[in-house]
């Protein structure tokens, strides 16, 4: 007794200290951490549950009680099936007992009921391990123990509810698929029991309390039992009842949201017309059709509220908001009216559960027509309220702050996006069911626009965005037609609109609209070209955001119609893209670098479009006149003294060149070889003088002065310059010409930079560009490897293997180049002595082991790809007698690691590789050592598959020796599955209790990844639903 006195003055006296310290939050902190270790080591201590039932039985503080059923729910959740049967037995008795014992009596169920909640949860943590297998009678104890008295049978719908969200609504991941299976099987055969006994209380009790609790326990099963059971009984016609009295009537009104939300096609259509017909009756008594909603509502108590928003969910079959509901409703429209031509499809739309007969599809055409009449009206209003309301899409950035001014765009607004998306697929659909009423709405809308009748900056702007979201859904003659006078209308109210923000609203709209419609500015070449021109004049405007989007839509425009800019069109002297380049300086001179940059790489799109070579040249060379004559004279400047160099003004625009270059050559590629052939060995120069500077400003100023702003400056050109050359040669077709041109002179200037360099001055951008070059001149670099290693390696491992937070960028690069290397390069890794191979393996090891996914998924991949490359080499038994183990047993640490949730796809992959190897019979040397393993095994199987049994029973001792073979097992015999495999790793995640209670989205990445794929290419059959400049293939000009 003293024992269980001590622990309550333990817990209170933390729960006080905690208190305390919440209240006066500077003050006690050594106590507070003081209470929190006391905590820690009682929970911590794995004898401490052998104490739970001594401790509840005696103490009489709640705190206490809740303490201890706290380290029982640990071990329950953690150890239950290691347990002996007698302990597990022993603690599901007195559990159920205390239960029972606390909810036989009104006043002690009442006085108690947080402890009975926690006790029920602790039930329902048990039922999941035994239940069925270890307690068959389980439902029948508990649909008996509920009819001997109101109290128990209160609590007993508690803990159905609590079994039903735990196996339907939070299992995945909290249990194994075959466990998840097994108890809904459980609960679906022996629904009839609690079926019977809910009906039986709701029909005969009159016990408030008790009632409510069934109906709530009925709310959390309706989704999910047998539908007889709702349709083929009392159910309905009881819940009905129920839902006149005001007491019951938000909870019944849940059950019945909960049954118009199920899918049964037309199997029980009377009874489902029966149940809304007698609920419309009702509702006329309790809410009469004249209410006013919105006042009812705010006037309301909190339970009428409810009501009102249960009721908006019941109307809207469960949809969570009226927009999704809209959304649904015309899908199901669309899909019947897409589908006509192929019936199966339509009678499984309209929920028909019959094989067709001749005759059959006449009248179903004659029913979706009907059915596309009776809507009509409801259709075009919704199309009215669709573009009025229409949401900003994300290319837009002038908007209209809360003050009423036009202003640029600086946040994006994820909630308006989505609600974006859902809108405008919503108007596609109602589109394609109606091209003309669609077409008539909007032209209508936009003439009060130019007439003056409906001017506001709002209603042009939604206007627009609608007009803008149906690009692509009809048809391209129609589109044609619509587009001419939209367009015109918009130039027009542009011409005779006065005042900058007025101005601004609509160049924001033109340009927006323009954007959306690649395959009409293709077919239209003088609405092309004014479009553009219009563009250019939009450059000039400094109002905030137009000169972005100008320059953004512009090059959307080029990507999809370049060969219009570099062909001469009828009444055209010469191609626009020969006249854009003799304006080229009045043009950009109002653009500040980045929209300059933007501009170029536009035009680069152009000129990458013209057949001619020398005609490609020739504008290539215009282009970057003025670049090339200020790159001119810097470098002729530098000749005659290099100190011209380090001026930070100067500095500043060789960085703007570099940067125009690159912008150019991400559009040109190959054909931008004449250009960088020019500035190349100058640039080099420049690069090898910058960072001799770094190094000497770092030398003499220490580590803080790589963090001045003109180091920065100096690093900004490097890593220009890098991005430069690795772009090019990226976009450059597969030319070996250019590598040998390019490669060598960089070896010294750039690779022995690297080298030499201070850790905190070398560029990790020289990763990436080496990486680069191998991925594209592949074979070819092998002589160049060791080179490269030889610069990067051992510098770079030292400077990213003290801990897991310095250099980041270098990490990932790194582990590209390596994965470039061992893809491509294979032959040179072979070559590597033992210890620099050993410092390889070691970096991958440590790659994996990372808790950024872009590190952790490249260092997978590499081993992956090294695993693979020694499997097929001569050198195979070699390396895996190395490694095997010790990469197995680093896998499975990642592997159950809840922060490495994300590789889990590539975890899997490495496992399957070497489970299937060591099956293979390609291993003909022994993977254990004969010095330390004195037990001669018959072949490497048998032995990984004891090692692999050793090393999770040491790791997960909470797991039974026999769960952890029947694991292992099932690894060798589902290797060659993929599928299989997969699932059953994650059968053993959630079984190991690693991953339980956590968010295991990521377990589920890949099937994740094929339904959007399939969604993906479900929109793109609908014309329209994915935009046309959305649509990754190019676009062919005619």
């Amino acid at each position: 007794m003293t024992c269980i006195n001590g622990y309550d003055y333990i817990l209170d006296c933390s729960y006080n200290y905690l208190f305390l310290t919440n209240i006066f939050l500077n003050v006690h902190r050594s106590q507070r951490a003081h209470a929190d270790q006391i905590l820690r080591d009682l929970q911590n201590n794995p004898d401490m549950w052998l104490q739970v039932v001594h401790i509840l039985q005696q103490t009489k503080s709640l705190n206490t009680k809740f303490f201890a059923l706290q380290v029982l729910e640990g071990v329950i959740k953690y150890r239950w099936n290691a347990l002996p049967v007698e302990q597990r037995d022993g603690m599901k008795n007195y559990i159920s007992e205390v239960i029972v014992q606390l909810s036989s009596n009104e006043a002690s169920f009442r006085a108690e009921r947080l402890y009975v909640n926690k006790l029920n949860i602790i039930l329902v943590q048990i039922l999941k391990h035994d239940w069925p297998a270890r307690w068959r009678s389980f439902i029948p104890d508990l649909v008996a123990a509920a009819k001997t008295s109101e109290t128990i049978c209160e609590n007993c719908m508690a803990i159905l509810k609590l079994l039903s969200e735990e196996v339907f609504d939070f299992s995945r991941g909290e249990m194994t698929q075959q466990k998840i299976k097994e108890l809904k099987q459980s609960l679906n055969s022996e629904f009839q029991l609690i079926h019977e006994l809910c009906l039986y209380v709701l029909s005969a009790s009159q016990r408030t309390e008790l009632i409510r609790a069934t109906l709530s326990t009925l709310h959390a099963f309706l989704s999910w039992i047998p539908l007889g059971y709702i349709f083929e009984s009392t159910l309905l016609e009881t819940l009905l009842k129920f839902f006149p009295v005001p007491s019951y009537r938000n909870l019944t009104l849940q059950c019945l949201t909960e049954v118009a939300a199920l899918n049964f096609g037309d199997y029980y259509n009377v009874q489902y017309v029966k149940m809304y017909d007698i609920f419309m009756v009702q509702l006329q008594t309790i809410l009469p059709s004249i209410t006013n909603l919105p006042e009812a509502f705010a006037q309301g108590t909190s339970e009428e509220q409810a009501f009102i928003q249960n009721l908006a969910l019941f109307f809207t079959s469960f949809y969570k908001v009226c927009l999704d509901y809209w959304n649904s409703l015309v899908l199901e429209l669309f899909d019947a009216h897409h589908n006509m031509d192929n019936p199966a499809v339509t009678t499984n739309m309209m929920g028909l559960q019959v094989p067709l007969v001749p005759g059959m599809v006449d009248g179903l055409g004659s029913q979706l027509l009907q059915r596309r009449q009776l809507y009509a009206g409801t259709m075009s209003k919704l199309r009215m309220l669709m573009i009025c309301r229409m949401a900003k899409p994300e290319e837009v950035l002038i908007v209209e702050d809360e003050n009423g001014n036009i202003v640029r765009e600086t946040m994006k607004d994820n909630d308006v996006l989505v609600q974006y998306k859902i809108m405008r697929e919503t108007l596609i659909y109602l589109s394609h069911l109606d091209h003309e009423d669609t077409e008539k709405q909007m032209l209508k809308k936009l003439s009060k626009q130019l007439s003056g009748e409906d001017w506001t900056w709002n209603n042009l702007n939604t206007l627009c965005w609608a007009i803008g979201s149906i690009s692509g859904s009809m048809m391209e003659e129609q589109e044609n037609r619509f587009l001419v006078m939209v367009i015109r209308d918009l130039l027009n109210l542009c011409e005779i609109t006065k005042g900058k923000d007025n101005k601004a609203v609509i160049a924001s709209n033109i340009m927006y609209v323009v954007g959306q419609y690649p395959r009409f500015l293709r077919a239209h070449w003088k609405f092309l070209k004014t479009v553009v021109n219009k563009l250019f004049e939009f450059m000039h405007e400094t109002h905030p955001g137009v000169q972005d989007m100008a320059c953004d839509t512009f090059l959307k425009i080029v990507q999809k119609c370049k060969r219009k800019f570099v062909i001469v069109q009828v009444g055209e002297n010469e191609p626009f893209v020969s006249e854009l380049l003799s304006a080229l300086a009045t043009t950009v001179t109002d653009l500040e670098p980045h929209q300059i940059h933007t501009f170029y790489e536009s035009v680069g799109h152009m000129i990458q479009a013209e057949s001619d070579p020398h005609k490609r040249d020739e504008y290539l060379q215009r282009l970057m006149e003025l670049p090339n004559q200020k790159w001119g004279e810097i470098i002729g400047q530098a000749r005659q003294s290099v100190d011209f160099l380090k001026d930070q003004d100067v500095i500043r625009t060789v960085l703007n060149i570099l940067q125009t270059n690159t912008s150019v050559a991400s559009s040109l590629g190959t054909y931008f070889l004449s250009q960088i052939s020019l500035i190349f060995l100058d640039m080099l120069n420049v690069y090898r003088m910058y960072s001799e500077l770094i190094s000497n400003t770092i030398a003499e100023g220490g580590p803080f002065a790589s963090k001045t702003s003109y180091v920065k400056l100096l690093r900004s050109v490097k890593r220009e310059t890098l991005k430069l050359i690795e772009t090019f040669l990226d976009k450059a077709e597969d030319q070996p010409q250019i590598g040998k041109q390019f490669v060598p002179p960089m070896m010294d200037p750039v690779l022995g930079d690297y080298a030499r360099n201070l850790p905190d001055a070398r560029e990790s951008e020289v990763l990436s560009l080496f990486a680069t070059i191998i991925n594209k001149y592949k074979a070819a670099m092998i002589d160049d490897v060791p080179r490269i290693f030889e610069a990067v390696f051992q510098c770079t491992l030292e400077m990213i293997t003290k801990n897991f937070e310095d250099y980041p960028e270098h990490r990932l690069k790194f582990f590209s180049l390596l994965r470039a290397i061992a893809t491509y390069c294979f032959p040179a890794l072979i070559l590597l002595s033992s210890q620099q191979l050993k410092l390889v393996m070691d970096s991958i090891i440590w790659a994996f082991r990372h808790t950024e996914r872009n590190i952790a998924e490249t260092g997978l991949n590499l081993l992956l790809e090294m695993l693979k490359n020694f499997q097929a080499s001569e050198f195979c038994n070699q390396f895996y007698r190395t490694y095997f183990l010790s990469i197995e047993q680093e896998i499975f640490a990642v592997l159950t690691d809840t922060f490495h949730k994300p590789g889990f796809k590539l975890h899997v992959l490495v496992l399957q590789h070497l489970f299937c190897l060591v099956e293979s019979g390609l291993l003909t040397e022994p993977l254990w050592d004969a010095a330390t393993v004195p037990y001669p095994y018959p072949n490497n199987g048998v032995f990984v598959r004891e090692y692999t049994i050793k090393l999770l029973s040491t790791s997960f001792p909470n797991m039974t020796a026999a769960e952890v073979t029947q694991f292992v097992n099932g690894l060798f015999e589902s290797r060659n599955d993929l599928s299989t495999f997969k699932n059953h790793i994650r059968d053993f995640l959630v079984q190991s209790k690693e991953f339980s209670a956590q968010d295991n989205k990521d377990l589920y990445a890949e099937e994740a990844a094929l339904q959007r794929e399939r969604e993906r290419q479900r929109m793109l059959s609908i014309p329209g639903l994915i935009a046309p400049n959305e649509i990754q293939d190019e676009m062919v000009d005619s």
